[in-house]
């Protein structure tokens, strides 16, 4: 454990103060944060358009929806809980822990890997934030939206500028801000969603019911079985979360135990899913009766309500939302994975400021050129190498460790070390990452397994821990 644990003859290009493992007398996370961790990653734009879209979509009745959609947040509790194990009981994050299966040099590749994947992201994240708060402007100065410069008008120009910086700003104050930030968007958003689904049960009264009747029937016509509908739901779902499962390590160092942590998962997984889809479900019934067509874009829905009190709080909500999720999945992420590069230079301010950079970049260019391109395809490759890595990560840990890290080593370059292997990197798991690899990035591009749907993922991961295992005990 890491109660006094203070590591002796460390490396400097393996330690810096925001890689170290952290005490257990200096945590400060309980089960709520952990629930805001996943409350932030589920409220998201596309999160509602998610959830929304799952009942109208696959042709099932809306009971079979939701065991669908409580499956895979059981399935991804697991997997979490499973990731988060070892960085409760050492205080370590993700690109420390991947030392112990990758070798101390060779967790550099899952660390960039992820990091490329993060910052792209999180510049077009910071752009779609940007969106809420133009929206806001706006709302509130009747400006008109049309575009000037990059596809983006003077107001949208200085929404983006301010999201950036606060986002600069927040980072900046440390993890104790980001995480007064993630516990006030959780329930912020909840409390606002709610009050829009009073909204639009108010205005649809009665009529409501008979939508919400049709919609439990199934309304889809989704090719295939059932049980293929279903499987469908569940991969999906499953793959929405696939880019924090990897990285959980990051928020798991900072909570008190274990049972804290798998609180804060099963409270913030299977049953936050199911209730934020419940009320996405209540809202899309309702935009049914109002206005005759199932509207599964918040937006669009609080365009129609055409209130200019919900419009501005819609904003807030908006941004708050989108700024959760970035923080959650597309910044913690890369400033842990580029310290890890360079700890004696790079900590996790510059590691923010270097994904800040890349950001203003990203997302300032997103209109015009980005969107336009058809990235999604690089982006979504680089997201599938990261599978097989989950699995040689958990297969190392449980199986060949026997759930026992020797953490002065994970520090250590010296050749005697137990995870120096091989000049610092582990053939073995190199291997098996190189022939599942290919599997993972297939499903990305070959049009005859795109059946597999999400659960290219879970099958990545299970074919690198498989292929892992017996190369390993060969």
């Amino acid at each position: 454990m890491t109660e006094n644990l203070v590591i002796k003859d460390h490396d400097p290009s393996l330690y810096n103060e925001d890689l170290k493992p952290i005490a257990m007398k200096d945590r400060t996370w309980g089960w709520f944060e952990i629930f805001n961790v996943w409350a932030n990653d589920v409220q998201s734009l596309f999160g509602y358009t998610l959830a929304a879209s799952m009942f109208l979509t696959f042709g099932l009745n809306g009971w079979t929806v939701f065991a669908a959609i409580m499956v895979a947040g059981i399935f991804v509790m697991w997997l979490v809980n499973l990731m988060g194990e070892p960085s409760v009981k050492y205080g370590i994050p993700f690109p420390v822990m991947a030392r112990s299966s990758m070798g101390i040099r060779g967790a550099n590749l899952p660390a960039v890997l992820r990091a490329i994947v993060a910052i792209f992201w999180y510049g077009a994240q910071t752009y779609f934030a940007s969106t809420a708060v133009a929206l806001l402007l706006k709302a509130l100065f009747g400006a008109s939206g049309d575009a000037v410069f990059l596809g983006m008008g003077g107001l949208d120009w200085v929404a983006f500028l301010m999201v950036w910086v606060f986002q600069i700003w927040l980072f900046w104050n440390g993890i104790e801000w980001i995480t007064k930030f993630l516990n006030f968007a959780g329930p912020f958003v909840y409390a606002v969603m709610i009050i829009l689904a009073g909204i639009i049960w108010w205005k649809a009264g009665s009529g409501l019911f008979a939508e919400l009747g049709t919609i439990f029937q199934g309304t889809g016509n989704y090719e295939g079985s059932s049980l293929t509908a279903f499987l469908a739901i569940v991969g999906t779902m499953i793959a929405y979360f696939a880019a924090v499962v990897i990285n959980y390590g990051d928020f798991s160092r900072f909570v008190k135990s274990q049972g804290e942590m798998k609180k804060g998962n099963f409270t913030g997984l299977p049953l936050n899913i199911a209730f934020f889809s419940a009320i996405a479900l209540i809202v899309t019934a309702g935009t049914v009766a109002i206005w005759g067509e199932a509207l599964t874009n918040p937006t669009d829905i609080i365009a129609r309500v055409d209130s200019l009190p919900l419009t501005v709080i819609a904003a807030i909500m908006f941004f708050a939302a989108t700024v959760g999720i970035n923080l959650v999945a597309n910044f913690i992420p890369p400033a842990y994975d580029l310290a890890n590069l360079y700890p004696s230079k790079i900590n996790f301010r510059i590691g923010g400021l270097i994904t800040s950079g890349f950001a203003l970049v990203i997302g300032g260019l997103w209109v015009s050129v980005i969107s336009q391109i058809g990235i999604f395809n690089f982006v979504n490759t680089l997201g599938a190498i990261l599978a097989p890595i989950y699995g040689i990560m958990i297969v190392d840990y449980y199986m060949i460790k026997n759930g026992k890290l020797d953490v002065q080593n994970l520090f250590s370059a010296d050749p005697k070390g137990e995870y120096f292997y091989d000049n610092g990197w582990n053939r073995r798991a190199l291997i098996a990452f190189g022939l599942t690899s290919l599997f993972s990035v297939a499903t990305v591009w070959a049009p005859s397994l795109e059946f597999l749907s999400g659960f290219s993922w879970v099958i990545g991961a299970a074919l690198g821990g498989l292929v892992y295992f017996f190369v390993t005990k060969k």
